[in-house]
């Protein structure tokens, strides 16, 4: 079971690259300014999860205009991130929770998903500026996605 609404946010510092290289993501700098949307999700380049961050960039504005920031969360490095980033024009900043830290914070771990090892399940959260969180899911399976509507509604309120 993923945290619980109302949960205090696990603070977290994930790697993202960029043109410049690598680069920190600290989830407190956003506290006091901007809204939180953590869309957790099992691994790159497979096809839930390529349709899941393709349909995020293509909304992106939507999200912005609730007054988010929106950050992509998986078990894959870094670079494998970027390439998948740059292979389906993902716009979303996509981080790296290479050693698992933050997807067993947020209680979100999918154990053996295929027989290849634990991934992040397929997950979302709203945290709000004051570091609570206001939504919280996780999909009854990696291949469904989650319900972008509550999400938007959390952000809203």
């Amino acid at each position: 079971m993923p945290l619980a609404i109302g949960s205090k946010a696990p603070d977290f510092i994930l790697k993202t690259k960029t043109a410049d290289g690598l680069k920190d993501i600290k989830l407190s700098d956003n506290f006091g300014k901007k809204k939180v949307v953590l869309l957790f999700y099992p691994l790159a380049f497979t096809g839930t999860c390529t349709q899941e961050m393709c349909d995020m960039t293509t909304g992106l504005g939507q999200y912005v205009d609730l007054g988010a920031v929106v950050y992509g969360i998986s078990v894959d490095s870094p670079f494998a991130n970027d390439a998948w980033a740059k292979e389906h024009k993902i716009g979303i900043t996509l981080l790296s929770d290479l050693n698992k830290t933050t997807t067993k914070a947020y209680e979100v771990v999918f154990p053996n998903l295929a027989g290849i090892g634990d991934t992040a399940a397929r997950a979302a959260f709203v945290i709000g500026k004051d570091g609570l969180i206001k939504y919280s899911e996780q999909t009854a399976t990696p291949k469904d996605l989650p319900n972008f509507a509550a999400v938007k509604a959390a952000l809203a309120k």
